[in-house]
């Protein structure tokens, strides 16, 4: 079992050693980015309000990208990641396409010693909790930054997909929570054939621990919805079958991809 140190320097390095590749790639599209694209995708733009005049506080945010686009519907967006490379592409981003956005390196659990402010929205998606391996002390995190009425808006993975091998052909993990899952990979999920190789740890968490561990800390479920596709091609044997939706091939529409929570302090 990998311990506390062990864990975040493990991912620290796996996301250094993803970073350039990401940012080059067609995946995330930079050039499109810096013309004015957003990134941001249709299920979390529909659960977000008018951005104007409101603060968010985008946690996990890689180089940038949307807390950018968060920042360009008006909001005065703060974003965290544990990468300090990821943090120095996002500061070049935001000079680049003159956004006010600001950006803080630090693991997540530690944003209380680098940010002491209240924000009336705190955005996390895609990908971001499962490199955390206590529930609750993300949401006291959330609970602690919100303002009173404030609101979480939550997109994610769903945990029935990171039950599977990579070629979704067996069962290969537990749906729960049951520890760490130490791995090792060539490539990354914008390029596979990517010279790189890393190690990382990581986490399953069931929804009922996602919306407990909110609860528990005081705020209450306006909203979870799931979603049979992904708008990111991110998994093998993935197909297309509307524009930015994609499922698993031999899946169909069988399987849950994603799911969205909003709750309110």
């Amino acid at each position: 079992m990998k311990d506390s140190l062990d864990y975040i320097n493990i991912n620290k390095n796996s996301w250094n050693n993803r970073t350039d590749i990401h940012y080059d790639s067609d995946f995330y599209d930079n050039k499109s980015f810096i013309a004015g694209q957003s990134s941001l995708n249709p299920i979390e733009l529909a659960l977000l309000p008018d951005l104007k005049g409101k603060s968010v506080l985008h946690l996990q945010c890689h180089f940038g990208q949307d807390t950018i686009s968060l920042n360009r519907l008006g909001a005065d967006a703060v974003g965290v990641d544990l990468s300090d490379k990821a943090i120095k592409k996002a500061k070049e981003l935001a000079l680049t396409t003159n956004s006010t956005a600001e950006f803080i390196c630090c693991d997540v659990y530690d944003l209380p010693k680098y940010l002491d402010r209240k924000f009336d929205f705190v955005f996390t998606s895609y990908g971001t909790i499962g490199w955390l391996p206590d529930l609750d002390k993300w949401a006291a995190l959330i609970a602690r930054y919100l303002k009173p009425n404030g609101q979480l808006v939550f997109v994610e993975f769903h945990p029935i997909v990171w039950m599977f091998d990579d070629d979704f052909q067996t069962v290969k993990y537990s749906y729960f929570n049951t520890g760490p899952i130490v791995e090792n990979e060539s490539g990354t999920y914008t390029d596979r054939d990517a010279p790189i190789t890393q190690e990382y740890v990581m986490w399953n968490h069931g929804i009922s621990e996602v919306v407990n561990s909110l609860i528990k800390k005081g705020l209450s479920i306006q909203d979870l919805q799931e979603y049979d596709y992904s708008p990111y091609n991110c998994f093998q044997h993935t197909i297309e079958f509307a524009p930015k939706q994609y499922r698993i091939k031999h899946m169909n529409d069988h399987l849950p991809m994603v799911y969205s929570v909003v709750a309110k302090k």
